[in-house]
């Protein structure tokens, strides 16, 4: 997205130089990400959100959705294998191929909605994840544990427009607040468990959270598989 834009390629090589330090990397399969097929992103965003981002993708240069939000010549394919990564993880561990998955991808998703691309997001990854291990393969019960410095939007408005009364779906997430994109301060959903924190709120403060706020829940739902949204930007 150009060298001063945040959302660029050295984020995955900080992933990846971070397995190489701590020793993980030579334990790990790697799978290249398959293009997600269109009927995938079509459970979780409008077809005519859809057809615009294609046509709005650039031969060269860059195409401003927002002034986060830009798109260059691959942002598409881009997009379309990051959702791949997850349809493929989410097959592979509900076959029991994987015990779990990681996937490192770029665009991330949870700020993306229905019909509106927001804070470097473009398709909402885990969302079409969570729709995918639904409605394919049958499972009843499926939980979002979403950590990141920002609230996920994107990935809440989706999740409760199919299941509000959280009997197939639980999204549970911590954020700072107020901060960008200044939302979820409120639970409107009984499948939502939002935990707002002031800036500054520590390991101490946030381990609190997990253990006496989502833990409960996440027991009393009894997940039959668990998709996490990680943002490593809130870790200091």
């Amino acid at each position: 997205m150009g060298t001063w834009h945040p959302e660029c390629p050295a984020r995955l090589a900080s992933i990846h130089d971070r397995l190489i330090i701590t020793g993980i990397a030579q334990h790990l399969e790697y799978i290249d990400a398959p293009e997600a097929p269109i009927g995938a992103l079509v459970r979780a965003h409008h077809p005519r959100y859809l057809e615009m981002l294609q046509r709005s993708i650039p031969e060269d240069g860059y195409h401003s959705l927002d002034p986060d939000t830009l798109l260059c010549a691959r942002s598409w394919e881009a997009a379309r294998r990051a959702v791949g990564a997850v349809l493929e993880a989410t097959d592979r561990v509900i076959e029991g191929e994987l015990d779990n998955a990681f996937c490192a991808v770029r665009p991330p998703g949870h700020h993306a909605g229905p019909a509106m691309a927001m804070g470097f997001c473009l398709l909402n990854n885990v969302a079409i994840g969570v729709l995918h291990a639904l409605q394919v393969h049958g499972l009843e019960r499926v939980a979002v544990v979403d950590f990141d410095v920002h609230h996920g939007n994107g990935t809440e408005e989706i999740l409760a427009a199919i299941d509000s009364g959280g009997e197939r779906v639980l999204m549970t997430s911590f954020f700072q607040h107020p901060f960008y994109p200044y939302s979820g301060a409120d639970n409107p959903m009984e499948n939502m468990v939002n935990v707002p924190l002031p800036a500054g709120s520590d390991g101490t403060r946030v381990r609190a959270v997990v253990d006496e706020i989502w833990m409960p829940r996440l027991e009393k739902f009894r997940p039959q598989i668990i998709f996490v949204s990680a943002g490593f930007e809130a870790h200091r």
